[in-house]
């Protein structure tokens, strides 16, 4: 008998034995595919755009799970530890709303430790009941969704449960419930919790004392949630263990209680931008292992009449003291920190020049921005390992910019307006390779622009209000987003060059010497989301072309001398029709962020920007760049266009601001313009405008200002809506040739009364006519069974004398 082949043995136990242990359990392998197939119902339904990957691709039933993306298996039978479904959605549009339903497949899987399912817009609360199944959870990321309600009692009973992140969740209420057994739980010894982020909620009432009875936390984040109360005065004696603290962005109040020095092991201190009150206490610099302390932002006081020198820390790398009233020169003690790389003094009275000892530190990022600091800028602050952030707007500085800026080849922001700088801007700033932001606005700088490469990253251009001259340059990279010339002595007409920013979403040009008529190519740059040409010597009709540009939300072309009609089309202006829906900068929506943050726990330190200044309201107002993607407004005022308001103008319903006054338009007013919902100033004075105003204005919930002075408008001012109850300026209605109405006091004649706005004009008339007959025919029935009664004698009339006043009926 021949003996069987060991290989063959081999192979055979391999296969049959071995290799299924290498395979997810096939209910684990059902429960990932049930979860698949409610995300393939949800995105079924949506638009795809080039940005979308679909992560479960790889999940199909003829493969084992272990092998699937984003999937992580170990241990000998394979069972799955990890999965990491973030962002699933992204590239969808609309973004779909997903239940929190959907986690329901996930809590058969009892052996992960580790699940991230951050940023899928999931809503509902958090299922509780679910999470408790799986008490082998270690890490457990749900940030970025927009739950309901607060956070489950259940996830502070896991029992091996290390790290919990809930950060921007829309979490509210109590962080923990006031159930005995959790209390008990999160007191005890026995939780394990190191790591509990829950940043970016709207948490009022935590339980703060509660939550510090984790003795066992090394990082706890608490930032940018609706804190009002004080830091507990016993702070220092709950959490022996704290590396990083954040509190910052609440509206915590009190002072810095002293048992905060008791935390030894303190890494990094975030307590800016609350309402904290008292002086800044000196022994915040003697925690030997500290890197990051940022105490600006409060209400805060430094001692400036403290002689005690501050004691060296080498191991302190950032440090945040914005708005602590510090005052005279730069404090001598900063220069014993000699491992300091960012440094922000913004918004205190510091003055004089930048010391020497000063320019021989090495910042990364210096922001000194808001003080009172005199002299011009030294070439030592550009040579050598330069900063990557330098922020000195409004102050005093003056003179002529260094001609080796250009060796600071780490710098990407560099912030400078409002000052008393002058000359040219040195060629050699074009070799800031890194270079993304570019500030220069309200200077005195003359002279020829930089020649930038077209390739280079710099996206933000800000040479407003400073004495260029000459042609409107194009010597910019490919990459700008936001070009600001406005308010310079720039001539000549827009050049075709302009189209080749693709990117460009904000053209600031206004206050100069513009010529020319408005050109057809502006419609080529497509990504353009405001365009503001106001007060210049502009020709022309106003090209339909720019009517087509999609993204266009903000359009000011006032104060030029720019003739004909206003374009009849305006369906393709969809920035105008529809209301935005994300509360961000226009810049702050692409890689260029309009908040600096220096990574070691990422906190913000927010670099602010040029308000677009519009007339808004009947007075110029600066819209916020962080504010400035929710208003739509369109401002063709004080030109000479004629001809007459196209309706087309009343299907803009995301504007805020309709400014066509001073010009010589002509006709009625559009009834559609009752369709404008979010109009809150809607300007229509100096014109030749005639007929009556329309009705349908009432509908105008927003509106706060309406202007139709100086026309030759005739008939009631409407009444009712919002035009009985806002605040109207008997001005805005003066020098019409025939306006009436208690707006203005003028009495109208009766036939003049405003009637009724008719939504449904046929529903209306039907139900008047039956009650008008009715009337009618109940009057000619009483009188004939009068006449009948008295014919037959069924009254008998009484004597003058005799007669008595019948009693009166009860009126009804």
């Amino acid at each position: 008998m021949e003996r069987p082949c060991p290989l063959l043995t081999f192979f055979s136990f391999f296969f049959f034995f071995f290799l299924p242990c290498l395979s997810c359990p096939e209910y684990q392998k059902q429960a990932l595919l049930q979860f698949k197939s409610s995300i393939l119902a949800i995105t079924s339904s949506l638009n795809y755009s080039s940005d979308y990957y679909d992560q479960l691709q790889s999940w199909n039933s003829s493969s084992s799970c272990c092998g699937w993306f984003e999937v992580e298996c170990r241990g000998i039978p394979r069972v799955v530890i990890a999965l990491y479904l973030t962002n699933l959605f992204t590239g969808l549009s609309p973004q779909p709303q997903v239940e929190s339903t959907i986690l329901a497949p996930l809590f058969h899987i009892r052996s992960l430790k580790n699940l991230s399912i951050s940023y899928n817009n999931i809503q509902g609360e958090i299922p509780g009941v679910g999470f408790a199944n799986l008490s082998n959870l270690v890490l457990l990321d749900m940030s970025g969704n927009n739950f309901k309600g607060s956070v489950p009692p259940q996830l502070f009973r896991l029992p091996y449960l290390r790290e919990l992140y809930l950060d921007d969740s829309s979490l509210t209420g109590k962080l923990l419930p006031d159930d005995e057994e959790t209390e008990k739980y999160v007191i005890s010894s026995t939780s394990k919790l190191q790591v509990l982020s829950l940043s970016g909620n709207k948490f009022s009432d935590v339980m703060l004392l509660s939550i510090l009875c984790l003795k066992g936390l090394e990082f706890l984040d608490l930032s940018y949630n609706d804190l009002s109360m004080e830091i507990p005065t016993e702070i220092g004696n709950y959490l022996p263990n704290i590396s990083t603290l954040v509190l910052s962005n609440n509206r915590l109040t009190g002072g810095i209680p002293s048992s905060m020095r008791r935390l030894s092991k303190l890494e990094l201190l975030f307590l800016h931008n609350n309402l904290l009150t008292g002086e800044i206490p000196t022994w915040l610099f003697d925690f030997k292992g500290l890197t990051d302390l940022y105490v600006g932002g409060n209400r805060l006081i430094w001692n400036n009449s403290v002689t005690v020198e501050i004691a060296p820390n080498p191991s302190l790398r950032r440090l945040y003291l914005k708005s602590c009233g510090l005052v005279g020169e730069i404090p001598k003690w900063i220069s014993n920190q000699t491992g300091l790389r960012f440094l922000d003094l913004s918004k205190n009275n510091l003055r004089g020049e930048l010391p020497e000892w000063f320019l021989e530190m090495r910042f990364e990022g210096l922001i000194l921005s808001d003080n009172e600091f005199t002299g011009s800028l030294s070439p030592r602050l550009f040579s050598g390992l330069s900063p990557g952030v330098l922020a000195l707007s409004r102050n005093n500085f003056s003179g002529e910019l260094p001609k080796n800026i250009g060796f600071a080849t780490f710098l990407w922001v560099l912030s400078l307006k409002e000052n008393n700088f002058s000359g040219p801007i040195p060629q050699s700033l074009v070799q800031c390779l890194a270079l993304q932001l570019l500030d220069l606005s309200r200077n005195r700088f003359s002279g020829n622009f930089p020649d930038f490469n077209p390739d280079r990253g710099l996206a933000y251009i800000d040479f407003s209000f400073n004495d260029f001259s000459g042609d409107v340059p194009t010597t910019f990279p490919v990459r700008t987003r936001f070009l600001a010339l406005g308010g310079n002595k720039l001539s000549g007409g827009l050049p075709f060059n302009l189209t080749n920013l693709s990117n460009l979403e904000r053209l600031e040009l206004q206050d100069n010497n513009l010529t020319g008529e408005l050109p057809n190519f502006l419609s080529r740059i497509s990504t353009l989301q405001v365009l503001n040409l106001r007060n210049n010597s502009l020709q022309g009709s106003i090209p339909q072309s720019i009517f087509n540009l999609r993204s266009l939300r903000i359009l000011d072309v006032s104060n030029n001398n720019l003739t004909g009609e206003i374009p009849q089309e305006s369906h393709s202006l969809v920035g105008m029709i529809e209301t935005p829906n994300l509360p961000s900068s226009i810049i702050e929506t692409n890689y260029l962020a309009y908040s600096i943050e220096w990574f070691s726990l990422e906190p913000q330190v927010l670099l602010d920007y040029r308000d677009l200044v519009v007339n808004w309201k009947k007075s110029k107002q600066g819209i916020s760049t962080d504010k400035l993607n929710i208003y739509t407004l369109l401002d063709l005022s004080n030109n000479q266009l004629s001809g007459q308001i196209p309706t087309s103008l009343g299907a803009l319903k995301a504007l805020k601001l309709l400014n066509i006054s001073g010009n010589k338009l002509s006709g009625k007013i559009p009834s559609s313009f009752g369709d404008l919902e979010n109009i809150e100033t809607l300007d229509l004075s100096h014109n030749k405008l005639s007929g009556s105003i329309p009705p349908t204005l009432t509908k105008l919930q927003q509106l706060t200002i309406l202007d139709v002075s100086n026309n030759e408008l005739v008939g009631p001012i409407p009444d009712g809506g919002q035009m009985g109850t806002m605040v109207l300026d008997p001005n805005y209605f003066a020098n019409n040739s025939g306006l009436c109405g208690i707006q203005i006091r003028v009495p109208c004649p009766k036939e003049q009364l405003t009637p009724p706005v008719k939504i449904e004009e046929d529903d209306h008339k039907e139900p008047w006519l039956l009650w008008e007959s009715v009337w009618i025919g109940y009057s000619i029935g009483l009188l004939l069974a009068i006449g009948i009664m008295l014919g037959i004698g069924y009254f008998t009339l009484p004597s003058p004398s005799n007669r008595r006043h019948p009693p009166q009926r009860p009126i009804r």
